[in-house]
């Protein structure tokens, strides 16, 4: 019976700090002018043909942190579209994913099952995304609004 058990999750803490390293820099990248600009609005080309975007609101600037609403845009009428709060750290040039789908505050481990119905490594998979989602911005995403790089 003690063969069929899984081993318990151990949080990666390596690879969670190298993915919101990499997050940050991608941001810094998309909206370069975040310290002056509160709104950046991307076009993503879809292989479908159906219009969509991102955009990236800015919530609050303090004097180490950014803390940003990612929302992505498509016309659907029956789907609620997905977004997510991220803090950037400027200090230690980190950005996490601190709200996503009406939940704040990821644990690093979660027991499974749950009632939340979250994954044990929940927080380690929205950050994951969060870089996927930003290097597909990247690669197919065109601002729809000059880009302005202050010196």
């Amino acid at each position: 019976m003690n063969a069929l058990r899984k081993p318990r999750y151990k949080v990666d803490l390596a690879g969670l700090q190298a993915s919101c390293e990499a997050n940050y820099w991608r941001l810094v990248r998309l909206m370069p002018d975040m310290a002056g600009s509160d709104y950046l609005r991307l076009l993503v080309e879809a292989e479908d043909g159906q219009p969509q975007s991102l955009s990236l609101h800015v919530l609050e600037r303090c004097r180490y942190t950014t803390t940003l609403r990612l929302t992505h845009q498509r016309d659907h009428e029956w789907l609620i579209p997905p977004s997510m709060e991220v803090r950037l750290y400027h200090d230690a040039a980190m950005a996490e994913v601190v709200a996503a789908y009406n939940r704040r505050r990821f644990r690093g481990v979660y027991p499974y099952p749950n009632e939340q119905m979250l994954q044990p490594d929940e927080k380690y998979q929205l950050n994951q995304f969060l870089g996927e989602w930003l290097g597909y911005c990247q690669r197919y995403g065109r601002s729809d609004q000059p880009v302005i790089i202050r010196q």
